[in-house]
């Protein structure tokens, strides 16, 4: 796993002077084809401003640095939504579930316009979201997409997996599927009438409107504006 990360991060500096040595290689935040987020620090993440909530804190993980959250009150909020204008999109994610209360949403991109509640009533705000729903010691994935005229969740609670180790998640849209990915498996798909999403914001951590913390750690994301396949995908599977 550490060589295929190694040449995903030579491939993303193509163009840079020199080589280092792979531990030290930076990993640029805006790529060839997309956008990378590591979470090695606590703030800048990608080179956008970041705010810090209560106290999540930096560990080790098998790739570098990662930062954990409580559970509680630890979050991060990212000025950018990494695929505002996107027509296709993959959203991978190297992160680490622990347990907890049942529902948790750890990564939510938020588009800044306006929109009224679905008819029949509903949250408002177009969005992609990373959610798990906890069941004692194995969790599933909630993987959804929300804006006009789309409103999809690909959440399968027959397919559980263990807490407390890494896993490499992944949502892609060819143009007319939506799918969801655990290390490449394929969780479930739907058809999605999507449509682009607009400029906004990011959290980590936590839903933007603070609930439904997460307890867990979050090594990386990349974004990418086309779908990929999984044996395209860009970061390495635990």
């Amino acid at each position: 796993m550490i060589d295929r990360l190694c040449v995903d991060r030579r491939v993303f500096l193509a163009g840079a002077a020199g080589v280092a040595a792979c531990g030290t290689l930076p990993i640029a935040s805006t790529t060839p084809d997309g956008k990378a987020w590591v979470f090695d620090r606590l703030t800048d993440i990608g080179g956008v401003a970041t705010r810090v909530e209560g106290q999540p804190r930096l560990i080790g993980s098998p790739w570098g640095k990662a930062v954990q959250f409580d559970g509680v009150d630890d979050a991060l909020f990212i000025d950018e939504h990494p695929l505002a204008g996107a027509a296709t999109f993959t959203i991978e994610a190297l992160f680490r579930p622990d347990g907890g209360a049942f529902e948790q949403r750890w990564l939510h991109l938020a588009s800044d316009e306006s929109e009224a509640p679905a008819p029949g009533g509903g949250t408002p705000g177009t969005r992609f979201l990373f959610e798990i729903r906890v069941v004692g010691t194995e969790w599933y994935l909630d993987a959804f997409a929300r804006g006009p005229g789309y409103n999809q969740a690909l959440m399968y609670a027959d397919k559980l997996h263990p807490v407390g180790r890494w896993f490499h998640v992944a949502q892609t849209f060819d143009g007319s599927i939506y799918r969801s990915f655990v290390n490449g498996v394929l969780q479930g798909e739907a058809p999605l009438a999507f449509t682009p999403q607009g400029p906004g914001r990011s959290s980590v951590g936590v839903r933007m409107n603070k609930v439904n913390w997460f307890n867990g750690a979050v090594r990386e994301a990349r974004f990418t504006p086309r779908s990929l396949a999984p044996s395209e995908f860009r970061l390495p599977k635990p």
